[in-house]
This record gives structure tokens, sequence and C-alpha cells, in this order.
């Protein structure tokens, strides 16, 4: 963007010196460039450059968030200005960016509802989401919801809280209660996305390092490893170190999400060398009284024990199917090329039809119309399997009407943790000393650090990984950064 600016300001100066500044600035001829087109491709372009810089985006995610709707504005009147020649540099990613989109708006359309909620007392909420057995997540996926009665465009992500493993029809995420946009219920859905992989699963030796509410994608990754204990299966991480920095001591509640069911921590023990370390940086010392959990009377449709709220609504499943997915960018591509050969040979050539900033709008429109045709094909196809699947794996969810005066928490889980858990106060986790503490214990291993966090945090960590990295000896571990953040 700092180029194409540059690229409009030399112009506005050469025009300005020549005295026709205005005459160029409205220019638009049919066989020649686009001036006009061009001014407004650039200013849309360069309040989407301003708004996109840390500081304005930090402060106001609203504006930023909003300026960028106009992207459509943006990519039609650079198409204009510059024609298919120099626009075709940039249509691979424009014409991805289209595919993506797409596909996007078509399983946002579907409104979920959350079929579970769990109150916890730090403010935060679990909902469970019904989900069709036929989408697939991995462990540190993530989903942008939507509410419709606050906007129609905000889309916010959350990380998957729970294993894949822990159920085919469903998942959850926890949602800490900050405002008005998290006080809704019903919303739409996009995702999961993520890793093509698990990495955490490559690594023997993990060090998690989260802030506040960035532990959920790490309660994942810890109830995976849970899962495969419990199952008796093989699992590749022997050794976790979780560091948890939180302002308050009440959403230590968080770890109670993890179902352990019946392992006992003495055969957690035996199978997984697990360590807690908690900061509460926001209190000195421990509380006197817990407070109480918070409760609602309502009235909720129960199925083994959990509430179930609203009706069943499963999340559409047009992401993460492999098949599908290269069929659709393959034959959406094809679509494409087909298009823009039969308007050149049965329309531009014949009429003799003049090259400029028409061409650019023809090219535009057949990348357009092959994504919505052609696209919308496959789509259409894609969504009716899903269906099909879905009534031919539907069971009988066995509901029934109960009414609950009061929601309490299941807190063994947490009990159960308490042996591995140690809980520091008044003080924010030093990662040169516990890295090289874990540097000397570990031995000569790969360690992954995945981080979950502000952005502070993600730098402190990387650079204590990168310093001990350079000033290894041959006999200790490799620290391997992660960061999982969703900062724009």
């Amino acid at each position: 963007m700092v180029m194409f600016t540059f690229h409009g300001l030399f112009y506005v100066i050469a025009w300005a010196r020549e005295d026709c500044l205005l005459t160029k600035i409205l220019e638009w001829e049919n066989n020649d460039i686009a001036n006009l087109a061009g001014v407004i491709s650039l200013m849309v372009g360069f309040l989407m450059w301003i708004t996109a810089l840390y500081p304005v985006r930090n402060k106001s995610f609203e504006l930023f968030f909003y300026i960028h709707q106009l992207y459509p504005i943006f990519l039609i009147f650079m198409a204009l200005h510059t024609s298919d020649n120099f626009f075709g540099i940039a249509a691979g990613g424009i014409f991805l960016f289209m595919l993506d989109r797409f596909l996007r708006f078509w399983q946002s359309r579907k409104t979920v509802d959350i079929i579970s909620a769990t109150y916890l007392p730090c403010g935060t909420i679990k909902f469970i989401i019904s989900k069709s057995k036929n989408l697939h997540y991995n462990t540190l996926s993530f989903v942008f919801l939507k509410v419709n009665e606050i906007s129609w465009l905000q889309w916010h992500p959350f990380s998957v809280s729970s294993s894949p493993r822990n159920g085919e029809s469903h998942f959850s995420l926890l949602i800490k209660v900050c405002g008005g946009w998290t006080m809704k219920i019903t919303a739409s859905i996009e995702g999961p996305y993520g890793h093509a992989i698990s990495y955490h699963l490559m690594y023997e030796n993990l060090v998690l390092v989260a802030g506040g509410i960035g532990i959920s994608p790490f309660l994942a990754i810890l109830s995976d490893i849970l899962h495969h204990i419990k199952q008796k299966k093989a699992c590749v991480s022997t050794n976790v170190l979780i560091i948890w920095a939180t302002k308050r001591s009440n959403e230590i509640a968080l770890l109670s999400t993890i179902d352990l069911g019946s392992l006992s921590p003495t055969s957690l023990c035996n199978e997984l060398n697990l360590e807690i370390i908690i900061h509460v940086t926001g209190e000195s010392e421990p509380p006197l009284e817990e407070g109480e959990i918070a409760s609602k009377s309502s009235a909720f449709v129960y199925k083994n024990g959990t509430p179930i709220i609203g009706s069943r609504c499963d999340i559409s499943s047009l992401i993460g199917h492999k098949k599908w997915s290269g069929l659709y960018v393959i034959l959406t591509t094809i679509g494409f090329v087909l298009l823009e050969s039969l308007v050149n040979t049965f329309y531009i050539k014949p009429l003799i039809i003049p090259l400029g900033w028409y061409s650019g709008l023809i090219f535009l429109t057949s990348m357009a119309m092959s994504v919505v045709i052609f696209g919308g094909i496959i789509v259409g196809l894609w969504h009716f399997h899903a269906r099909k699947y879905s009534t031919a794996h539907k069971e009988d969810d066995g509901l029934s009407l109960c009414y609950d005066n009061n929601v309490e928490l299941k807190d063994g889980c947490q009990e159960k943790l308490a042996n591995f858990m140690t809980i520091q106060y008044g003080s924010r986790p030093n990662f040169k000393d516990i890295l090289a503490v874990v540097s000397k214990c570990w031995g000569y291993v790969d360690v992954g650090v995945p981080v979950c966090g502000p952005p502070s945090l993600g730098s402190s960590v990387a650079k204590e990984c990168r310093s001990l990295n350079m000033q290894r000896q041959g006999h200790h571990p490799i620290f391997h950064y992660h960061s999982h953040s969703f900062e724009f």
C-alpha cells in the first residue's frame, strides 16, 4: 500500500505542476486508463491502510472493522483503473479470497443455537454447540461467531476448548462475558479453522503459556492428552508444563471444564508428568471466602444431565472436507477460464470492444460469476450430501424437559488437578527462570512452547526461547515457539 500511495502522490504532484490537476483526476477515457477510478481506489485503500495500523486498530476496532467492509469498492475500482493486464497480477489472490468469502457466506447463513451453557464463577460461560458428525476439527481450531441482534458484520474469534475426541456431535467454547456482545446466545458460526494438523502432537514435551482466557485452547490440548490416557492409547506428549497468568483467582474454575471422568490422580501421574503453575497477578493473597456460583432459575431441556437451550441446529459442514473443498476450487477455476475464453471469443473480438477500463470490469465480472455459478453448484451438492449424511446418522436425542432452580459447578476435576497445581499470588511468571529450570531438568529434547495471550506475553516468551536456543549447549533442549493468537 505504501507503493500505491507514492504512485498516486507522484502523479498528483506532476499534474499540479502542469496546472491540470482537476482535469486529470476526473479523466475517464475508454481506450486509456481511468484516472478517476484509480483515485477512488487509492482513497479507499488508504483509509483501510490507516485504520489497520496497530494504534488505530487497537483503540478503535469498530472503525477498523467497518472501514474494511469497503474492500469491494477498492477491488472494483482497482480493476477499472488497471485493466485486465495489470489486474491479472493480483488476480490469483483475489480469486482465492472470493472463493473463501463465498463459502463462508453460505456456511454462516445458518443460525446455530447454543445447546448447553454452564456458568462459572469467574464470569465465563462454557457453551456446548451441536455439530454434524462429518464436520471435523483439530485441537487448536477456532471459530468465528456473529450475533445478528448486535451486528450483521462483526465476527469474533473464539478458541475451541474441547478435544475432537470428546464427542462427534458437539464441541465447546469458553466465552468470557466482557460486554454486550457476549451476552447473547443465538449466533451464526464460521469454521472451524486452524492448523491442518494438531502440532502439539509433534512434541513429547510441552510448555503451554496462557494469559487470562487464553487458557481455552490449552484446555483442549490437555483434554486431548487425557483422552488418549483414558482410552489406553499411545500419547506423544509425556511432559506438560502449563504456565497460566490470570488476574483473579476465581478464573481457576476454568480448569473444572476438563473432563477427567474416572481417571484418578495416581493413574494420571503414571502416564503423564503434568505441572500447572498459576500466577494470580491481581491478588496478593488467597481470598478468605470463595464466591458463590452464579445461578439462575431457568427451564432447560436436559440430555444426560446437561441443560439444553433452544432447538438443536447443527453447524453447517461446508468447511473442512478436503475432497469437496478441492472439487470446489478446481471446478470454479475451470469455470473462470471457460467464461473468460467465451467472453473473449464471442464478445470482445467479434464486436472489437476497446480494451482499457472495460476489460478490467469484464475480467472481475468473470471471476465473480464463476464463483457464483460453478462454485454455487458444488456448494449445493455439498450441502445436499451433508444433509443426507446427517439424516442417515441422526440418533434419538432422548431429550426431556426439566426445571432446574440452581446450576451448580462440578468441581471434582479441579480437586483432582489440585495435586498438580502451584498457585502464586501477586507475581508474574519469570520466564527466564522457568525455562532455565526446564532446560536443566528435561535435557536434550525438542520442547513445544505454544503461547496464547496478550502480545506482550508472546513477545516475552519468544525472547526467552530465542535467547536459550542461542546459548544452548549440547545437553539442553531446543525450544520451538508457537503463537496462537487472533490479533489482526
